[in-house]
């Protein structure tokens, strides 16, 4: 893969096409509209109220019957896409063979296999590719990760990862693996083990070992059922271990219980989310029995990584391989969670 210098700035406004508007797509179009430059000039979904709600954003965007239909718009400069997992690789990858940049939800795929085939298809048209991991681009996250790596708390040799979800997600294709690709740890491990991974600087993982539930009972079979609760231990070659929990209809307490901690041989930061909240997030510094708390809310960050990439887009830029190169190996080690 060869990177590419940034074309001159677009003088025009970006034209973006919506495909999945649900609450989430939703979400991200109406960040991304009020943030950049940029119009929804289609919007694809099956389903009428949700084109509709969508349509309020944008009144003077078309709603198309397909995504093929949008890709046939010369003038779309890329695809926002928030469809049920089992769509984002092929969607993503017809998107990108017809010239157009993409954002699309994560799990960017279903399988790592998945994952390199819409990178490829990113590099081969030199597409600019973005995944919403979100938690990335909140403020409390980005000042743990300055901190971590002004060498603030030194060199990092633990890290406790936790997402324990007491609802679930209310879609049925969640729980179907084959739709879905995985349970609590696809839907909610993926953003803390992107935010572990992307904090040491993606490290060689040498060990992987997990363990998987289905309501109280070690799955040993993922044919029919998901997980909702995970237990994982990593090793990295540096002997950093990495320990993750998630889960979904819990007993937590809580709506949410959100938190990525990191220990290092001069003290500890910690990332946490609020009073159960799944939106509020505080960074905070550890040394010894002190804590120092670095960002407090609020902060409103839910539809941050879309504005990021449309930014990016309007700048002219394309392909990035580092970044291509880290959904891969995230996708890698969720392959090695599930022993695929």
């Amino acid at each position: 893969m060869i990177a590419t210098k940034p074309e001159n700035k677009k003088s025009k406004e970006l034209a973006l096409g919506f495909v999945g508007v649900g609450w989430i797509g939703r979400n991200r179009m109406e960040a991304i509209l009020r943030d950049t430059g940029s119009k929804a000039f289609a919007i694809v979904d099956p389903e009428l109220e949700n084109a509709a709600e969508a349509k309020k954003l944008a009144p003077k965007s078309c709603h198309l019957d397909s995504l093929q239909t949008m890709l046939e718009e010369e003038q779309l400069d890329g695809v926002v896409i928030a469809t049920p997992s089992a769509m984002h690789a092929e969607q993503s990858i017809e998107a990108l063979r017809a010239g157009k940049a993409v954002f699309c939800q994560k799990p960017l795929g279903r399988t790592a296999n998945e994952v390199r085939e819409v990178v490829e298809a990113s590099w081969q048209a030199n597409q600019l590719l973005g995944v919403d991991l979100s938690y990335r681009y909140t403020k409390a996250f980005k000042a743990v990760y300055d901190l971590i790596k002004a060498g603030e708390i030194g060199e990092v040799y633990a890290v406790d990862l936790i997402f324990h979800n007491a609802y679930g997600p209310d879609k049925d294709w969640f729980y179907d693996i084959k739709k879905s690709g995985g349970g609590c740890v696809m839907d909610l491990g993926i953003h803390l083990v992107d935010l572990a991974l992307w904090t040491l600087d993606f490290p060689e993982i040498k060990d992987v070992r997990s363990r998987l539930y289905h309501q109280g009972k070690k799955l040993t079979s993922f044919e029919e059922q998901v997980e909702d609760f995970a237990s994982v231990n990593m090793v990295s070659a540096r002997d950093t271990n990495i320990h993750l929990e998630c889960s979904w209809h819990i007993s937590a307490g809580r709506d949410a219980v959100i938190e990525a901690k990191f220990y290092g041989t001069k003290g500890g930061a910690a990332f946490k989310n609020i009073n159960g909240s799944f939106y509020d997030f505080t960074a905070e510094k550890y040394n010894g029995t002190q804590t120092e708390t670095l960002v407090a809310p609020p902060d409103d960050w839910s539809g941050r990584a879309g504005v990021v990439w449309a930014k990016e887009l309007l700048e002219g830029k394309k392909h990035d391989p580092e970044a291509g190169e880290e959904f891969i190996r995230t996708a890698e080690i969720i392959d090695r969670i599930y022993g695929r």
